[in-house]
C-alpha cells in the first residue's frame, strides 16, 4: 500500500525565501525540505568544508607526496561500481598531474570478490607498488592490509563505508565515518573522499615548493575533475547534504559549460542525451548505469580506461562498448525481475496475501553482477527490505540488499551475525544497500535469520510506503520554462526532486511495448501528457495522480509531460 503526504511547508519560511530572490515555485519546494535561507542554496566552490577538517587527509598527502618525491609506484584499487570508477579514474588524473607514476587495478568481482582482499594484494604486487591506495573500498580489508604489510607494501585506504569493530592495520586511513573523524559531512561518496585528498596532496605539494618556478610542473586545477566527482556522487546515491550539493553543483556546471572529460562527453552521447542541459537525473539514470554495466556484467576497467583517456575517439568506441554492455544488463535484468516476482508470489500465497517483513531470494542462475538491481526493483514493489542471491564459487551465494527507511541495513546484518554465528561469512554496506556472502546451504536459514531481525526493527508505519509530495501545482506552472527552472536544480537521496499531486480526468490511454501507460489528462481547462514506466495498475476515469513535471523530445517537439509515479483511482 502507498499514501501521498504533503511536505510542511513554513508560509513565513516561503514568503522569506520569496523575499530574498528565490521563485515562488522554488521557495514553496525549498522550504518543503527545511531550506529556511537562500544561503544554505550557496554552492559556490568556495563554500566547500575545507580538506583540513577531514581526518588523516593531511597525512594521506605527505604519503602520497613521499612516494611522488622518490619516484615510488602507486597503484590504486578500486571498487567496481560508478563511484569506483570515478574515484579511480579522478586519483589516476590527479596524481600524473602532479607527477605520479600511478596505475590502477580494479578486481573483477566474479573472481575476486569486494574489496582488498589478501588474493587481491598478491595480484597487485605483480606490479611491484610501494603504495597501494583504495578508493571506495578498504575499510573492511584487515586480512588484505595484514598481506600488504608482509610483502612491504605501505597502504592508504580512502572509503566512506561504514567501519566494523576491527580498522585495518594501514598506514593511513580517510573515511569520514572513522568513529573519531569529526568532519560534518559523514555523506560523502568514495568519489568525495578522493577529492578531498586530492585537494590535500595539493597543498602539501605546494607547501613544498613542488609547483615553484623552476620546477618545471604546474599546478594541477582540480576543479576540472568535478564532473566526475558530482557523477560518482549521484550514482553512488548518497544523501547530498550542502556539501555533496556543492560539490554536485560545481560538476553540473562544467558539463553545462562543456569542460568534461572526453569520455564522460562520449557517455552523453551514447545516452542521447545533451550535456548542455545536463541534470542530476541525467547522471544517475542515464550516464551511472552505463558505466555499472561494466562492473556487473564485464570489467570496470574499461569504464575507467573511457574516463581517463584523452582521446575522444577512443573514448567513443568505448562508450558504445558501455552502451552495449547496458543494453545486455537489461535484458539480463528483465529475466531475472519476472522469476523474483514468481518467488514473491508464491511466499505471499504461503503467508496469505501479507509479505514477510523482509525478502530474500535466490536463483541459481541469476547473474551476479545484476542482483543488486533486482533487489531495488522489488524493493520499490513491495516496500521490504530485500537481498538477492546468485551463486559464487566454492558452495557460496553472493547477495545485494536494499532497503526501506526505518532499517538500517547494515546494523541489521550485523545483529544477524551476532545471533548466528559463522551465518554469514562477509557483509558490509550502508544504511540502504549492502552485500553480504553466505554458503549456499545456509540460505533458508538467513532468510528466517534476517525476516525475524527486520520484523523487530521495522515499525509497523515504516511499512507502508509513503510519497512525500510538494502538494499540487498551480495552472500555470504546466510549462517547459518550469521543467527547465526544476531540472536546472540539484536534487538527489535525502533532497529528493520535487513531486507533485493533483486530481485529473483520463481522457484517454494506451500501453506502449506492453509496459507503459501513455495517458491524456485534463485539469480544468487544461490537458496534459502524461506517463507512467512499468504501470501495474489500470486507471478508471478520474485519478489522483503524483508525478514529476518533465519535458518530452519528440520529433524536435518538445512539450511538458507528467511523469506518473503513483495513481489512485477516485469516484467520478
Amino acid at each position: 500500500m502507498t499514501q501521498l503526504r504533503s511536505r510542511p511547508v513554513s508560509q513565513r519560511v516561503q514568503w522569506q525565501l520569496e523575499q530574498q530572490g528565490l521563485h515562488p515555485l522554488l521557495a514553496r519546494v525549498y522550504a518543503g525540505r527545511g531550506i529556511v535561507a537562500r544561503s544554505e542554496l550557496d554552492y559556490e566552490f568556495s563554500s566547500l568544508l575545507l580538506p583540513t577538517r577531514l581526518t588523516n587527509a593531511a597525512a594521506a598527502a605527505v604519503i602520497l607526496a613521499d612516494a611522488i618525491a622518490d619516484r615510488q609506484r602507486i597503484l590504486i584499487v578500486a571498487d567496481y561500481d560508478c563511484d569506483g570508477a570515478t574515484a579511480c579514474a579522478l586519483g589516476i588524473r590527479a596524481l600524473r598531474a602532479c607527477g605520479a607514476t600511478v596505475d590502477y587495478l580494479v578486481p573483477n568481482r566474479f573472481t575476486y570478490g569486494y574489496g582488498l582482499s589478501p588474493d587481491i594484494v598478491d595480484l597487485a604486487a605483480s606490479r611491484k607498488p610501494a603504495l597501494i591506495v583504495t578508493v571506495d573500498n578498504g575499510i573492511a580489508s584487515v586480512d588484505g592490509v595484514a598481506r600488504a604489510r608482509q610483502l612491504g607494501i605501505a597502504t592508504l585506504i580512502t572509503d566512506h563505508h561504514l567501519p566494523g569493530d576491527e580498522l585495518p592495520a594501514a598506514d593511513c586511513i580517510v573515511n569520514p565515518n572513522l568513529p573519531a573523524c569529526a568532519f560534518p559531512s559523514k555523506c560523502l561518496a568514495g568519489v568525495g573522499v578522493m577529492f578531498y585528498v586530492m585537494l590535500a596532496l595539493r597543498a602539501e605539494l605546494r607547501n613544498r615548493n613542488w609547483f615553484g618556478a623552476g620546477s618545471g610542473r604546474s599546478e594541477p586545477n582540480l576543479a576540472n575533475l568535478l564532473d566526475l566527482v558530482a557523477l560518482g556522487t549521484v550514482a553512488d546515491v548518497v544523501s547530498l547534504d550542502h556539501n555533496n550539493r556543492v560539490l554536485v553543483s560545481q560538476g553540473l556546471q562544467r558539463i553545462r559549460q562543456g569542460r568534461l572529460t572526453p569520455g564522460l562527453r562520449a557517455l552523453f552521447g551514447a545516452a542521447g542525451r545533451n550535456p548542455a542541459q545536463a541534470s542530476s537525473f541525467d547522471l544517475g539514470f542515464m550516464i551511472g548505469p552505463r558505466l555499472n554495466a561494466a562492473g556487473r556484467l564485464s570489467d570496470m576497467s574499461l569504464g575507467i580506461e573511457c574516463l581517463i583517456t584523452d582521446d575522444q575517439g577512443r573514448a567513443l568506441h568505448i562508450a558504445q562498448q558501455l552502451d552495449a554492455l547496458n543494453r545486455e544488463r537489461r535484458e539480463i535484468e528483465a529475466g531475472m525481475q519476472e522469476q523474483a516476482l514468481l518467488q514473491v508470489a508464491k511466499a505471499a500465497a504461503d503467508l496469505e496475501g501479507e509479505p514477510a517483513a523482509a525478502v530474500s531470494l535466490f536463483d541459481p542462475d541469476w547473474h551476479q553482477g545484476v542482483v543488486g538491481i533486482v533487489a531495488a526493483r522489488i524493493k520499490e514493489r513491495l516496500h521490504r527490505p530485500v537481498f538477492a542471491f546468485a551463486r559464487g564459487d566454492a558452495g557460496e551465494i553472493k547477495g545485494s540488499g536494499r532497503s526501506i527507511p526505518g532499517l538500517h541495513l547494515r546494523d541489521a546484518l550485523d545483529l544477524v551475525c551476532k545471533r548466528a554465528p559463522g551465518l554469514l561469512l562477509r557483509f558490509g554496506g550502508h544504511a540502504m544497500a549492502a552485500g553480504l556472502t553466505l554458503r549456499e546451504s545456509d540460505f533458508a536459514r538467513f532468510r528466517e535469520r534476517f525476516a525475524q531481525v527486520a520484523e523487530e526493527l521495522l515499525a509497523p508505519a515504516d511499512r507502508t510506503r509513503t510519497l512525500e509530495t510538494d502538494g499540487g501545482l498551480e495552472s500555470a506552472y504546466f510549462s517547459i520554462a518550469t521543467a527547465r527552472l526544476l531540472e536546472a536544480e540539484v536534487w538527489g537521496q535525502g533532497f529528493p526532486a520535487p513531486l507533485f499531486e493533483d486530481e485529473f480526468a483520463v481522457e484517454s490511454q494506451r500501453i506502449l511495448k506492453d509496459k507503459h501507460l501513455k495517458l491524456r489528462l485534463r485539469k480544468g481547462m487544461q490537458q496534459f501528457e502524461a506517463i507512467q514506466f512499468n504501470f501495474r495498475m489500470a486507471p478508471g476515469n478520474h485519478i489522483r495522480a503524483a508525478y514529476r513535471l518533465a519535458i518530452n523530445d519528440f520529433n524536435g517537439v518538445q512539450t511538458p509531460q507528467l511523469m506518473i509515479e503513483h495513481i489512485e483511482n477516485r469516484p467520478a
